[in-house]
């Protein structure tokens, strides 16, 4: 039985970090770092969803046809993971307004609009939240969260602005005791809420059914792993799938995502095994460690293949989960919590051309982040959040050709979106894998090393190179170096 939208298997998906894709003029600059300025962890450029919107024609053009942003509810944060209202979008992007424009505009186009829901953790100015920190025990809203109760019945302060000597103890005990409510990570500035609550359980789905109601097309889900229940997300998924049965629901897991898929909760995850792999095999000996060190979940997990152990991966990876939900799969090279994948790849272009025909011709839906497609680079937070550069004397040309024409080739071949993968080949540092639909076969290889490779595939009728540029004398196919080619 398939449970995932059909339509995720046509989307191309671009994520955008609100704040830095694109700025217009209809919202007053109140006193912006400059766009071009290097980006700072608390400084805002004054994106906004206006901005956006003026560039939709820019992403239609690229071949876009999905979009996941980063928060975009009111917020004191220019990534607005901290949360202040959930029913209201920051003014500094427009309001509820621009996010209504947005959506008519992006769906007379057909793009469609996926949205971050941050439903593990609020913020200190979330109202509820400041409501106990201004009453006590006395507050309606003192189960919301996890608070100690001294603080609670006013024997000690709170520490939400905590003090030199709170800090450190943040480092050495659980935030419920060093700061009086129990925060992600310790973080003071993320309260975690009560999910056991009732209260807090109807407000977070009634949240998170509202804005599908307003015409949003899906969630992508922040840390749903800290929410260890469950029964919490099924019953998410079955109040999002009542008002949306194509509603897509995806969650940020950076590791093997079983419990989670189901059928039941999620549709897909980010997934990001694939970005480890596509880094492992096609930037190799590229690889800059000292910026993957910086890599998160991933850092780990990062280390040159060759292409016997990157085929093997791939098939284990392909093979975690149920067919609908491996072709669902929200596939990246990079994203907002990792430093951007030529960076990774010591600013090797090569790398990331061959990763994104890799991206474009495999199960799943790939999504590009902001700006990859000009050549923009980056290590961790918040050298990865830049201002998009819109003045196109700045952009890598070359990559970003390459990157549409990737996406038009996936769009062209329903064989590239909906077809079953199979290895053909893997040896040295070339693979070959066959995409099977309906009759019609694509052959793709790629040559991940620095000289030319040849191989013998068993073809049968006179092929067609529809991407690449290899020599092919009967069943000899010559890859050039770095290179990947499909064939049909």
């Amino acid at each position: 039985m398939t449970t995932t939208p059909q339509w995720v298997k046509d989307a191309i998906f671009y994520q955008i970090f609100p704040d830095r894709f694109a700025k217009s003029k209809r919202l007053p600059d109140i006193g912006f770092e400059a766009w071009e300025s290097p980006p700072t962890y608390n400084g805002f450029k004054g994106g906004d969803l206006y901005g956006v919107i003026e560039k939709l024609d820019y992403l239609q053009d690229l071949g876009i046809n999905a979009i996941y942003f980063n928060p975009v509810f009111a917020s004191a944060s220019n990534h607005r993971y901290h949360t202040f209202d959930y029913y209201n979008v920051d003014p500094l992007l427009g309001g509820n307004d621009a996010l209504r424009e947005l959506l008519d505009e992006a769906h007379k186009r057909g793009i469609r609009v996926v949205l971050d829901g941050v439903f593990n953790h609020a913020s200190r100015g979330f109202w509820q939240f400041h409501h106990v920190l201004e009453t006590g025990a006395a507050s309606p809203y003192k189960d919301w969260f996890h608070f100690d109760d001294e603080r609670l019945n006013g024997q000690k302060h709170w520490g939400t602005y905590p003090s030199p000597h709170e800090q450190k103890l943040l480092h050495h005990e659980d935030s419920l005791t060093a700061i009086g409510y129990r925060a992600w990570w310790n973080l003071p500035a993320l309260p975690k809420f009560n999910t056991k609550t009732p209260a807090v359980r109807e407000f977070l789905f009634d949240v998170a059914e509202y804005w599908v109601k307003f015409g949003i097309d899906g969630w992508r889900l922040d840390v749903p792993g800290e929410i260890d229940d469950d029964e919490f997300w099924r019953e998410f998924r079955r109040r999002v799938r009542a008002v949306n049965p194509e509603a897509y629901i995806v969650g940020e897991i950076w590791h093997e995502a079983q419990r989670w898929l189901q059928g039941d909760q999620f549709d897909a995850v980010m997934n990001y095994l694939f970005t480890a792999a596509s880094l492992n095999f096609f930037a190799g000996s590229h690889l800059n460690m000292g910026v993957i060190h910086h890599a998160g979940g991933l850092k780990d997990r990062i280390h040159p293949m060759n292409a016997h152990s990157f085929a093997n991966e791939v098939d284990r990876i392909l093979n975690l989960y149920p067919q609908d939900i491996t072709f669902a799969q929200l596939n990246l090279l990079d994203s907002h919590d990792m430093p951007r994948f030529l960076s990774c790849a010591n600013g090797d272009v090569d790398s990331l051309k061959l990763a994104w025909l890799f991206l474009f011709t495999m199960p799943g839906a790939p999504c590009l982040y902001y700006g990859d497609e000009v050549g923009v680079d980056g290590g961790h937070d918040p050298e990865c959040r830049k201002g998009f550069p819109w003045d196109r004397s700045k952009w890598n040309n070359d990559l970003f050709d390459h990157a549409k024409a990737c996406i038009a080739l996936r769009k062209q071949q329903p064989t590239l979106r909906r077809g079953t993968y199979r290895k053909v080949h893997s040896e040295d540092h070339v693979i070959v894998y066959a995409r099977d639909h309906e009759g019609e076969t694509l052959l793709v290889a790629f040559n991940a090393s620095e000289r030319h490779k040849t191989v013998s595939l068993n073809l049968t009728g006179q092929p067609t190179i529809l991407f690449g540029t290899p020599t092919m004398k009967g069943d000899q196919l010559t890859l050039p170096p770095r290179s990947g080619v499909v064939i049909k």
